[in-house]
């Protein structure tokens, strides 16, 4: 079953709904004996319809597409940039976030699929966002009250001058590396591996990589100091700074190395391209994102309820 909010319309109906298996069992109870298989099939043949007409109003009900997106790039037009991007945004009726500092661009939108398609194809006839790497969810409704476009310093703060992302980026490791590292507990050259929480307490508290370090950050700025105090912990390991989307543990890969700390890797797409691209492997409970949804579980569908019950500030994109 495909798990997800339910529409409103079809929540009468879903109460009721069945799965196969729960209809094969019923059958054979009640029709033990020769007429067993002739009713088994027919009662088979109903659950399957069942099941089916579930899956496509499932289907039906999620569907509103979820893009995250990041790319740290020299912008030297923000503002001509900003009007243009709010413009195209509001006539497709997306809402979201995208803030854009002289660093780069980092955005969450929602709308209909076609009008996320239409924004992106747009968005990458610009040769500075050509190759961004997108990260796609559904749900059921648009996790946004408004569109913004918001000028900023940084599209991640963290108020450390020195790090400079458009310089150049840190040594990344993608999914399915880290999957088996993980399995293994070390790099492929024997290195011990340390997984490294770079987000908030309160995004901790719904999930994170078992045995992972973490430290009790109330804004990601606090980063730089916390880990200066305690990098001796990392000495001679494989350090893998992980986040919801990557952009965060972009910049805490390039602060550890300019502490000395040569064996450092963020993690490609953060927790939402690990989950995306393997079977979740290590990672234990759901996953706070920065909208109405709240959270999302490790298939990456929203999850009834956390979208009231983490009081969180809704205040950064999800790719963060």
């Amino acid at each position: 079953m495909v798990r997800g909010d339910p529409c409103p319309r079809h929540v009468s109906s879903m109460r009721n709904w069945r799965t196969p298996h729960a209809y094969t069992l019923r059958s054979l109870v009640r029709c033990p004996g020769p007429a067993s298989i002739t009713a088994r099939r027919r009662h088979e043949r109903r659950a399957d319809t069942t099941y089916n007409v579930q899956l496509v109003l499932m289907a039906q009900c999620m569907s509103i597409a979820n893009i995250a997106a990041y790319k740290f790039v020299g912008l030297d037009d923000t503002p001509v940039l900003r009007e243009r991007l709010f413009a195209h945004c509001a006539e497709l009726a997306l809402k979201g976030t995208i803030l854009l500092a002289p660093e780069g661009i980092n955005l969450f939108l929602a709308g209909a699929r076609a009008a996320t398609d239409a924004f992106l194809l747009q968005l990458r006839d610009d040769p500075r966002f050509a190759d961004i790497q997108v990260k796609q969810s559904t749900s059921a409704i648009v996790p946004f009250a408004r569109l913004r476009v918001r000028l900023k310093r940084e599209i991640i703060t963290m108020r450390h001058a020195a790090i400079r992302p458009t310089d150049g980026r840190a040594p990344a490791v993608d999914a399915t590396t880290l999957q088996h590292w993980i399995k293994r507990g070390q790099d492929d050259a024997g290195r011990e591996l340390v997984l490294l929480d770079t987000r908030n307490t309160y995004e901790m508290a719904l999930g994170r990589f078992t045995g992972a370090v973490s430290y009790p950050l109330a804004h990601f700025s606090d980063f730089p100091a916390v880990i200066a105090t305690d990098r001796a912990r990392y000495a001679g390991k494989t350090v893998v700074p992980y986040c919801t989307g990557g952009i965060r543990c972009e910049k805490a890969a390039l602060h550890m190395r300019e502490l000395g700390l040569t064996h450092v890797y963020q993690l490609d797409g953060g927790i939402l391209g690990y989950l995306e691209h393997t079977n979740g492997d290590g990672w234990h409970g759901d996953c706070f994102v920065f909208d109405q949804r709240g959270a999302i579980n490790a298939e990456l569908a929203p999850i009834a309820g956390y979208q009231t019950a983490v009081p969180a500030p809704l205040t950064t994109p999800a790719g963060a």
